[in-house]
């Protein structure tokens, strides 16, 4: 609870603290809120606040009929407008027992992206 005007406020603390931000997984509702701008919880609010000369990474991650919806591709097009940096789905057996599109990326996949978009930013070369 804030008590004066000085007082912290978490979101924006956290979005001068960190780098980059790594959104994983991101399932269809955070991806519709954050598309359509809504903040209504500490994630989306980070968002909505992120300081855009940083990098910000997301991975997509839902049930293959919902990948295929056609407002999903609209969404994931909004965020790459906005200049975030999908690491595209993977096809699998998902956890509800149905094989698709639709998996988040393996985490050694979504680690190198990190790495690589982290070298790009800080303007060294990755080795």
């Amino acid at each position: 609870m804030w008590k004066c005007r000085t007082d912290p406020v978490l979101h924006i603390d956290l979005r001068r603290w960190a780098d980059l931000l790594l959104v994983a997984p991101l399932d269809a509702n955070t991806l519709g809120k954050v598309a359509s701008g809504i903040c209504d919880n500490l994630l989306t609010c980070v968002i909505r606040a992120w300081d855009r000369s940083k990098p910000l990474l997301f991975c997509p991650a839902m049930n293959t009929a919902m990948w295929e919806h056609p407002v999903t591709a609209q969404q994931v097009d909004q965020l790459k407008a906005f200049g975030y940096v999908e690491i595209p789905c993977v096809a699998k057996k998902l956890v509800c027992g149905d094989k698709g599109l639709g998996a988040m990326a393996e985490v050694g996949t979504i680690v190198d992206k990190v790495k690589e978009v982290l070298f790009q930013h800080s303007g060294f070369q990755q080795s």
